[in-house]
């Protein structure tokens, strides 16, 4: 078999460094990623280009980038399998996403629902990179020649809107970037606040999100105070219609300990949820608990992660700088004597 046919695809995902991860995220797509790179050859960056379209304390979005890295490693994402990076690193990310900024169309952008919607929630500072940012995303995309990128629903459009770009560009100067294919990453848990089980988990709600490095007493704290139902039955059963908070424990003790959920109620048969919330606690705290302590090791260990993401960036730039070298030749730029 010939190297070319032995080449893995490329699979790129950014992740914008907004905050500790919390259990909706790990058990709905950051456990699942650490099996890809046995198929993919996987970059993976934290998006801090992209973070300031919205105003940051400076000295938290720095902290944030290199602990929210630490916690993926802590996840599984290994540095010698994935190619882990700062998004600033690599100032062919800039270069390219101005550049595809003079092909993209006005109107495209205007289009882009996370615009509208960030543009509500801050009113006060609607800038020119809350509004071209979808042509950085092209450009974090089609740098690497990915072949896949992860989306959900709420990124299915910038997907779009990137296969547009390339078609475009390819269509003016000839074979340059390859169309990248929307991935449908393995679905995980799709896990539900502690406190209101009719919304995901999110850090927006402190109180019903479990975090990755929230202390044990903690997480045993939330769970205790976790909503159930006001059923007068007070059984442990997989109703989600009308038992929604009981289901959302049911899933996220099913996902952490491999049970099912036949075998959930066969175990707090008889059993009120005073058991029940302290043992899916319990559980959650040692499936976490290597996470937060290999996270607490790495975030400790300042050399090793500046390796881990300085030798993430200078593979990616030199990957980057293939595509940017071709680009700049195609549309008439004087190439570079360094």
């Amino acid at each position: 078999m010939d190297n070319a046919s032995e080449k893995k695809k490329v699979m790129l995902s950014g992740i914008q460094p907004s905050g500790d991860l919390h259990l909706g995220n790990y058990l709905g797509a950051v456990k699942n990623w650490a099996e890809l790179p046995d198929q993919f050859d996987c970059y993976y960056f934290m998006a801090d280009l992209h973070t300031i379209t919205v105003r940051q304390e400076p000295k938290e979005l720095r902290r944030r980038s290199t602990t929210q890295l630490a916690q993926y490693i802590a996840c599984g994402l290994d540095p010698e399998k994935n190619t882990l990076f700062l998004q600033s690193h690599v100032h062919e990310h800039a270069e390219l996403g101005w550049i595809l900024n003079c092909y993209t169309m006005f109107g495209e952008l205007s289009r882009m629902t996370q615009f509208k919607d960030k543009s509500a929630k801050h009113a006060d500072n609607i800038n020119g990179g809350l509004f071209t940012y979808p042509a950085l995303m092209a450009a974090d995309i089609l740098l690497y020649q990915a072949d896949y990128v992860p989306v959900g629903e709420d990124q299915k459009q910038h997907c779009e809107l990137t296969r547009n770009i390339a078609i475009r560009f390819n269509n003016l100067y000839g074979e340059t970037f390859k169309v990248p294919e929307p991935y449908i990453p393995k679905v995980g848990a799709r896990i539900m606040s502690l406190s209101n089980p009719a919304s995901k988990m999110s850090k927006s709600d402190p109180q019903g999100c479990v975090f990755l490095m929230d202390s044990p007493e903690e997480l045993a704290r939330k769970f205790k105070r976790a909503v159930t139902d006001s059923d007068t039955e007070r059984c442990v059963r997989f109703d989600p219609e009308n038992k929604p908070g009981v289901a959302n424990l049911m899933n996220i003790y099913s996902s952490v300990t491999g049970k099912s959920y036949s075998e959930i109620e066969a175990e707090f048969d008889g059993k009120g949820y005073g058991v029940f919330k302290p043992q899916v606690g319990e559980a959650v705290i040692e499936s976490l608990r290597p996470i937060r302590e290999e996270a607490e090791h790495i975030i400790a260990d300042k050399a090793y992660l500046q390796e881990v993401y300085t030798q993430g960036a200078q593979k990616a730039s030199a990957v980057a700088r293939r595509t940017l070298r071709k680009v700049y030749k195609k549309i008439g730029l004087v190439e570079k004597p360094f």
